[in-house]
């Protein structure tokens, strides 16, 4: 390891660089109340960070009789038309974001939401974000599993032991920590663990890429190791 680690920094999407989880809940609380049923703020919320294919199943399971490709397009769609005027950055994201371009880091977007949902937002930023996308239907296994954030590394061609990953929601800290990255959660509608693998934040406000490498040097000088490496 060296001082210029992190080799890549990989990015959760909705929650972390998107304020978009209340705009998730409209959608699904319309959808299910379409079809007669109920849908809560509890139901939403253990919705968050989870893979689509899992909570169309859910949402299913409330009464909503489409397939769960139908689920997925009809949330997306919606939730598209309410961010198509105004995108809900979260504060500082874009501000670090632009800082790791700036420097030359290897950025990755690795999100659970279906590609063109991950290509809508990449299009709303006025630089190139990202290297690389890994999105929900390209992968077999949603968050928490790991794959996602292997993928991501691997389509760098980085270590994911050399990456940090930022994320908001316990699934997806919980997917990079079992990938093996050093993990930021920024806490935001779900409430974090100071005790799960990653290190919590409460806002990406001021974070630097200097403050990046040094959480990235703290973590692995510790001797905490890779779940990637067994």
């Amino acid at each position: 390891m060296t001082s210029s680690l992190p080799a890549a920094v990989l990015w959760d999407m909705d929650g972390t660089l998107v304020d978009t989880e209340p705009y998730w809940y409209e959608c699904q609380v319309a959808l299910v109340e379409s079809f007669g049923g109920t849908w809560t703020r509890a139901d939403g919320d253990a919705m968050i960070g989870t893979g689509l294919w899992d909570s169309a199943r859910v949402i299913q399971a409330h009464g909503v009789d489409l397939t769960a490709e139908e689920i997925i397009d009809r949330l997306t769609t919606g939730v598209l038309a309410l961010v198509a005027d105004d995108v809900p950055w979260r504060p500082g994201a874009r501000e670090l974001l632009s800082e790791l371009r700036r420097e030359g880091v290897p950025t990755a977007l690795v999100t659970m939401s279906i590609r063109r949902m991950a290509d809508f937002m990449i299009a709303a930023i006025d630089f190139p974000a990202f290297d690389a996308v890994v999105a929900g239907d390209e992968v077999e296994n949603s968050k928490p599993h790991p794959e996602a954030y292997l993928r991501g590394a691997a389509l760098l061609g980085v270590d994911v032991a050399d990456c940090v990953a930022i994320e908001d929601s316990p699934p997806g800290a919980a997917s990079a920590v079992a990938a093996g990255a050093v993990v930021l959660g920024v806490e935001h509608a779900a409430p974090l663990s100071d005790d799960a693998g990653y290190t919590r934040a409460t806002t990406l406000v001021g974070t630097t890429v200097d403050d990046l490498r040094r959480l990235h040097a703290a973590v692995r000088g510790s001797g905490v190791p890779s779940p990637s490496a067994g």
